[in-house]
């Protein structure tokens, strides 16, 4: 009896429509599918190194799996919290990362060159990845409180969140990690537009950035020669352009559906980073045109679902979760852009994990709980107009009965 009330429970989940539910359950699923995908890619596309490394085929998917419910277990969490309570200690998340990036600059894991982790036994912490959120949070509330000097004047409101960030890309450089200050400074210039400010300020800002990120690449001879080996790969295919170029073969091997799952060459550790920055690679190559048509398909779906909450919220006068919305948004599809564009030869190399779904315990928490915090901003929105709808319908009626 209790298994049918169980099933028939299910099955009531299932069918029940989302607009009447209290949060987007097609969020949910998308999320949950791109996870999922992670954790078959990152199996298939770790076994090589994972055999040599541990004499264990599986110890990355084993880890991967711990992230994930690490992931899903924090998000639980993160979607009881209230978005008045980010707006309230929006400030001392900010602070944190401070606090974590310098630590990671003093006592920080070197891997390949670069400080960027924190060794905590499970897994290695990677501030970067907590900066990104807690600035688009602290930019959010931000917004809110300072709105009208944001469109009006120009040191006020448009230059203090720009000095924030400028702190932050200092820390962040020192790592080194220009990905992420890219990343950021993106996402950055987005909430500003979409918070209304002028054109003038916000197109000097943009080409100050770019001039800025231009010298940046300059001035260190390895950036440099990112930039130079992603113009013609091939001009040094077994140096500079050795990871570019194995990864445009695993492409090229792809066509339209792929080698099957599994059978993927370039992963045999001729492409570097297979399962983390290049999984992309490994997914072209076993699942072909259209496995990546589909992956691509799936987040951008999520994107377009923070866009559109991002929208609710505004037209529920819930602005706070407006910006956050449109920031997580910009931050996934920005990402995203660079991952695959860096896989596939388009944009150079930039050492960006590919959203929901390659190996590493920090992205995949950071970016779980960022989906978590716009299910909360929908479900807020939800609960607003679940009450106001009574209101509304009162307010109707007496108005027809007024007029009979």
């Amino acid at each position: 009896m209790q298994l049918k009330g169980s099933l028939s429970g299910a099955k009531a989940w299932f069918s029940h429509p989302v607009p009447d539910a209290l949060f987007d359950r097609q969020l949910v699923w998308i999320a949950l599918g791109l996870m999922l995908t992670g954790l078959v890619m990152v199996t298939s596309a770790s076994f090589p190194i994972s055999s040599r490394l541990t004499d264990q085929p599986f110890h990355f998917m084993f880890r991967h799996a711990v992230f994930l419910i690490l992931a899903l277990s924090t998000s639980a969490v993160v979607l009881q919290v209230p978005l008045e309570r980010w707006l309230r200690y929006s400030s001392v998340l900010l602070g944190i990362s401070f606090f974590l990036l310098i630590v990671v600059l003093v006592a920080g894991k070197s891997v390949n060159g670069a400080s960027r982790w924190i060794p905590l036994g499970l897994f290695n912490l990677q501030p970067a990845e907590v900066a990104k959120l807690s600035l688009f949070i602290f930019m959010a509330g931000y917004l809110v409180r300072k709105q009208e000097e944001v469109r009006a004047t120009f040191f006020g409101g448009f230059m203090k969140p720009i000095m924030v960030f400028g702190t932050l890309a200092i820390l962040l450089l020192g790592q080194p990690d220009l990905g992420t200050v890219i990343v950021m400074l993106v996402t950055l210039f987005g909430m500003l537009f979409i918070a209304g400010a002028k054109l003038s300020q916000f197109i000097a800002l943009m080409v100050a950035g770019i001039m800025a990120v231009i010298a940046l690449i300059v001035a260190e001879p390895y950036r440099m020669r990112r930039v130079t080996s992603f113009l013609d790969p091939w001009e040094d295919p077994f140096g500079s352009g050795y990871q570019l170029t194995q990864s445009l073969m695993a492409f090229g091997r792809g066509e339209w559906f792929g080698q099957g799952l599994g059978n993927s060459i370039q992963k045999l550790e001729y492409l570097p980073e297979a399962h983390t920055d290049f999984v992309f690679a490994v997914l072209a190559e076993e699942l072909g045109f259209v496995g990546v048509t589909l992956v691509l398909m799936l987040i951008f779906s999520l994107v377009f679902k923070a866009i559109f909450i991002g929208k609710k919220a505004f037209d529920n006068n819930q602005l706070f979760g407006g910006y956050l919305a449109f920031g997580i948004g910009i931050w996934f599809a920005f990402q995203t852009l660079v991952n695959v564009g860096a896989a596939a030869g388009i944009v150079p190399t930039k050492g960006l994990t590919l959203p929901l779904i390659s190996y590493g315990g920090s992205s995949l928490i950071i970016m779980s709980v960022a989906v978590s915090i716009l299910l909360r901003i929908d479900h807020e929105c939800r609960l607003i107009e679940s009450r106001s709808t009574p209101e509304k319908n009162v307010a109707e009626e007496k108005e027809s009965n007024e007029k009979e």
